[in-house]
This record gives structure tokens, C-alpha cells and sequence, in this order.
């Protein structure tokens, strides 16, 4: 029963996050801008949303040999079908609840391949640990190349609002004062707490993550063809950035856009799907800021925003499902096969 309540208390929580933002966002808009969305949302052309949902089902897939790859070196040689299938149904439950996905993905290797569940969760531990030093990596590059618009944007958006309310005149200052006075806060409560929360589960998931990530290092060097593996994991983030590119096709407003906006958007949106639970609601509005940066106003940015991410997730939602069809259908048949 707690645990029935606690399930259900994180689907009310990450939703009610995500209608949180929606109607933030919403609240702000002019009947004018209302009717631009939807306008939008009607005259899209449709051709390159569906060419963006394809390329995410080819990352899945691809994510599938890769997983493939990391259970390799211990004897595990899943058919691919059922890996994908896993990895679909794994996409689905985590839209559901947080963190599902990958325990049931597991637990369906388990059922159809006969692979422990805690030799497959290592593995899905490792795709997490690089899938998040990828992340950092591209995030740093991003940073880097975009440093000029970042600083546009912090500088308009941010800290003139606050230096006209608080009369702040050192921009400089004021964001070196900033960052110091919340990582010395952050630092200060970890050293006051660490002792006390050292038995609570969220210290010890937190442990473990980290803990994970360098064993996600090391286990890589286990691989028996690595630079497979290394491509493998290069495709997956190309399909993503990709995902992303060609739905500024789908708006006369986005089509200009270049591999450069698609990049930053990568990042930043994978941050609002980290943040919220399937980035439902906050997902758009990262979007919608992040294009102002190149010059696309705030309600052309957020149609795109709910443009790519109801695709995807209308693509995981149909792809999961049928996943959960077939894999008795296609496991029945070839046990027919053999007998």
C-alpha cells in the first residue's frame, strides 16, 4: 500500500510540475500570441516531424546493439529484437514513473533472454555514467562556442532585471558574487548535514550514482570492440542532435536555423527532461528561451518546443506499447520454431 501511495505520489508530483510550467508560461501570452501557437501548430509541415520521429526510433535502435555490446563480455547475447523491445518498454514506464524504466527494461531481458536482472542493471548503469559524460562533454563545448550569446542572454534576461529592481551597477561583480555565494552555501550545507543524511536514501542514491559513473569508466576498457562501441555511442547523440535539426523545418520561423541552435537546444532541452520527469511543460519553455538567443520570438520558440516534444513522446508512447505486444508474439512463434 506505501509503496502503491509513494507511485503514485511522483506521477501527481512531476505532473503537476509540468502543468505548473505550462500555465506559468500560458499566463504570460496575449490572446495575439495564443493564436500564434496554434496557428503554428496547424501550418507545420508535418513531413519533418515524422522524419524526427524515425530518427528517434534509429537512436533507440542503435542504443540497443550498444547495450548489446556492454553484455557481451559476460556471456549475454540477447537477440536485438528483444533488446529493442526492452528498451522501449523501459522508454514507456519512465514516462510513468521516474526511474522505472530502467528496472523494467531489465526485468524484460529477464523474462524473454533469461539475463539476471542485476548483471543487466550494471550495464544500464554504465549507459547512464557515459550517456552523462557525453552530456557534460557537449554542454562545455556549447559553453564554450556560445559563450557571447550566453552572456547576451544572462545579461538581458537576468541581471539587468535584478540590477534595475536592486540598483546593482558591477555586472561583472554581481555574477562573481552570485556563483561564489551559492557554491560556499551548497558547500556549507553538505559539510553541516553530510553526517546526519549519511544514512538516508537519498545520499546513499546519490553515492551510488557517482560511484557508478567511475565504474561506468572502467567498464568500458571490458568492451571487446571498443571503437564499435565509441561509434555506436557517437551515433546516438548524432540521431539526437539530429532529432532536433530538422524539426526547424517544420516552421517558415525556425527553417533559417543552423547545426549551431540545434546544438544548443540539445543541450538545454536535455536539462528540462533531466529537471522534470519526461520534460513535460518545461521542455517547451526551455526551447522557447533558448531560440531567443538566436532571434526567434518566445511564441514561435515555444510552438516548436511542443512540436518536438509531443512527436517524441507520442513516439514512445506507441513504439513502447507495441513493444509490450509483441514480445510474446515474436518470443511464441520461435518457441514454436524450435519444437
Amino acid at each position: 500500500m506505501k509503496r502503491n501511495l509513494a507511485t503514485a505520489f511522483k506521477i501527481l508530483f512531476f505532473l503537476a510540475i509540468g502543468i505548473f510550467f505550462i500555465w506559468i508560461f500560458l499566463h504570460k501570452l496575449t490572446p495575439d500570441q495564443k493564436n500564434d501557437i496554434w496557428e503554428s501548430f496547424i501550418s507545420a509541415n508535418y513531413f519533418w516531424i515524422i522524419l524526427s520521429i524515425f530518427l528517434g526510433v534509429f537512436s533507440h535502435i542503435v542504443r540497443s546493439y550498444r547495450w548489446n555490446s556492454l553484455l557481451e563480455p559476460m556471456g549475454y547475447h540477447p537477440k536485438i529484437k528483444n533488446t529493442f523491445f526492452a528498451v522501449m518498454v523501459g522508454y514507456l514506464a519512465n514516462t510513468a514513473v521516474p526511474r522505472l524504466g530502467e528496472v523494467t527494461r531489465c526485468g524484460v531481458l529477464n523474462k524473454y533472454e533469461k539475463i539476471p536482472i542485476a548483471k543487466s542493471f550494471g550495464t544500464v548503469l554504465v549507459e547512464r555514467s557515459l550517456d552523462l559524460l557525453v552530456f557534460f562533454i557537449l554542454f562545455t563545448i556549447n559553453l564554450i562556442i556560445f559563450y557571447d550569446k550566453l552572456g547576451e542572454y544572462f545579461d538581458k534576461r537576468v541581471y539587468q532585471p535584478l540590477a534595475s529592481r536592486f540598483q546593482i551597477e558591477n555586472s561583472a561583480g554581481f555574477l562573481l558574487l552570485i556563483i561564489l555565494g551559492i557554491v560556499v552555501v551548497l558547500l556549507l550545507i553538505f559539510l553541516g548535514i553530510r553526517k546526519k543524511i549519511r544514512h538516508y536514501r537519498i545520499y546513499k542514491v546519490i553515492k551510488e550514482l557517482i560511484s557508478g559513473f567511475w565504474h561506468g569508466l572502467w567498464a568500458v576498457t571490458r568492451i571487446k570492440r571498443p571503437l564499435i562501441f565509441v561509434f555506436q555511442s557517437f551515433m546516438i547523440w548524432l540521431l539526437y542532435y539530429l532529432m532536433i535539426y530538422v524539426c526547424f523545418f517544420a516552421m517558415p520561423q525556425t527553417s533559417h536555423l543552423g547545426f549551431d541552435a540545434a546544438l544548443s537546444l540539445l543541450m538545454f532541452g536535455s536539462i528540462g527532461i533531466m529537471v522534470v520527469q519526461g520534460g513535460i511543460g518545461i521542455y517547451p519553455l526551455i526551447i522557447a528561451e533558448t531560440l531567443i538567443l538566436y532571434d526567434i520570438s518566445t511564441t514561435y520558440g515555444y510552438a516548436l518546443g511542443w512540436l518536438g516534444w509531443t512527436a517524441q513522446t507520442l513516439m514512445i508512447v506507441i513504439v513502447g506499447l507495441l513493444s509490450l505486444v509483441l514480445l510474446p508474439v515474436f518470443n511464441k512463434n520461435e518457441n514454436y520454431a524450435k519444437t
